[in-house]
């Protein structure tokens, strides 16, 4: 028995430290990629996420009240409550893991061009970037709004790499939060829906 646990242990070490290898030295790659036209478009993609992702609900909500448009009101409050909970469950999940930055925990392999105070993982712009494109895609299943929704996404994602501010597991587990919130507030939209408007679904977004 002591044998089994011993190689039970062994082979999640071994796991680890390979997977821990995978990390810095994929993020050590990426980071030394340090051309003008990689700094700057790293620089705006990063930068942009907070703005972007708030500002695209927010925007929906305003013309949607303004315009007495349901619908689209009821679009906004899915993809900002999308939003909300991947930033919730981001934040809570870098409270509990407490994760050290990669240019803190490898000063010597990573250059950060960009400092954060809050811990490595997961990536909370990550999440905040695919919950909002995921939800665009959902309600707007059309190739002009999930193209340019994924292309950002990923944009930013990537661009955390290239600023050496989060590992790619930092990225990879935000993504996935991201979207994954994105899908499951589908099915609590609709009872948010049923309380503010008394919509089973959300319908199509009525035009004018």
């Amino acid at each position: 028995m002591k044998r089994i646990l011993f190689i039970c242990i062994s082979v999640v070490y071994c796991f680890s430290l390979l997977a821990q290898n995978w990390d810095i030295n994929t993020l050590h790659k990426i980071n030394g990629w340090d051309s003008r036209f990689v700094r700057n478009f790293s620089n705006t993609m990063s930068k942009s996420a907070p703005y972007i992702s708030i500002g695209i609900p927010v925007g929906m909500a305003i013309y949607g009240g303004i315009s007495k448009n349901k619908p689209l009101l009821a679009d906004a409050i899915y993809i900002g409550t999308s939003l909300a909970e991947a930033v919730v469950i981001t934040s809570a999940m870098k409270g509990l893991i407490d994760r050290e930055r990669p240019y803190d925990r490898y000063p010597d392999k990573i250059h950060p061009y960009s400092h954060e105070s809050s811990s490595s993982f997961p990536s909370s712009h990550a999440a905040a970037a695919f919950s909002v494109a995921t939800s665009l895609s959902i309600r707007y299943p059309k190739w002009y709004v999930i193209a340019p929704s994924a292309l950002w996404a990923c944009s930013v994602s990537f661009s955390r790499l290239t600023e050496g501010v989060h590992y790619p597991s930092d990225v990879i587990a935000g993504s996935l939060i991201g979207a994954g919130c994105a899908v499951m507030n589908v099915y609590v939209n609709r009872a948010l829906n049923r309380w503010l408007f008394g919509w089973e679904k959300t319908p199509k977004v009525i035009r004018y």
